[in-house]
């Protein structure tokens, strides 16, 4: 066949990796899916545009580098349990960073990257941070790729107990709550790190706070009760299109 009458190729289009670190409560994942799901659909992608790989059921991680987009969500493990197949995914992180991929850590995802690149993540000296919360921006947020253009404030989602308490060398805090000084982090180039959760929608947050409610807040003395916020998120939940849009536009 002539040179000239060669078909033209179609650019490939990046993919994206959820890494699953876990599933969601019992309770919320019967009325509304699991964390993968509610990625998928904050990102805006159809389902053959993502590949799941359920890492805390031992499922093998690909080569570093060979997905453009990876985001890693939370899990109901504690990243100092130091569990095998969390110290794996966290040596895979850094190698994913080095082979080029956009990243984004959320909640545990976030602790687990912090865990690998040489910070310090342990419980929450003031115990769990749970409901709709508000977000500080933080100055260095006004050059960063993801948190540019971000309201000075804005409201996310909350639910954790173990939080970053030292960042790696070279990480940047981005935005912080009155309870977490770590509530987005840049920890390289192309790799963020976000404690509150744009994933879920109000009707999710409320989900968890009717499950905490006969637990307890951590170490805190009181249990949670109803009068935890519930309110809807725009901003941050906006956050997950930013993120495709920096994956698809990043020369991947």
């Amino acid at each position: 066949m002539p040179l000239h009458c060669l078909p033209v190729p179609i650019p490939l289009q990046p993919r994206f990796l959820i890494v699953q670190t876990g599933s969601t409560l019992p309770s919320v994942r019967a009325r509304h899916g699991d964390f993968p799901e509610w990625f998928r659909r904050g990102l805006g992608l159809r389902r053959d545009e993502v590949d799941i790989i359920a890492v805390d059921a031992d499922a093998a991680l690909p080569a570093a580098g060979r997905h453009a987009g990876v985001i890693v969500t939370g899990s109901p493990a504690m990243v100092t349990d130091g569990l095998a197949w969390s110290e794996h995914t966290a040596r895979w992180l850094v190698a994913s960073i080095d082979a080029g991929s956009t990243v984004l850590g959320v909640c545990y995802g976030h602790q687990l990257l912090a865990h690998a690149l040489g910070g310090r993540v342990d419980y929450h000296p003031s115990g769990r941070e749970l409901g709709t919360v508000n977000i500080e921006r933080l100055a260095d947020a006004g050059s960063d790729a993801l948190l540019d253009g971000m309201p000075a404030r804005f409201a996310a989602h909350a639910s954790h107990q173990q939080s970053v308490l030292e960042l790696p060398r070279g990480a940047v805090a981005l935005a912080r709550s009155a309870h977490d000084a770590c509530q987005a982090v840049r920890y390289a180039p192309r790799a963020w790190g976000l404690q509150f959760h744009p994933e879920f929608s109000v009707e999710i947050m409320r989900g968890y706070v009717t499950a905490r409610r006969d637990a307890r807040h951590g170490n805190c003395a009181q249990p949670c009760c109803a009068e935890v916020a519930c309110a809807p998120t725009p901003a941050a939940r906006h956050l997950l299109r930013r993120f495709r849009t920096l994956v698809e536009h990043g020369g991947h």
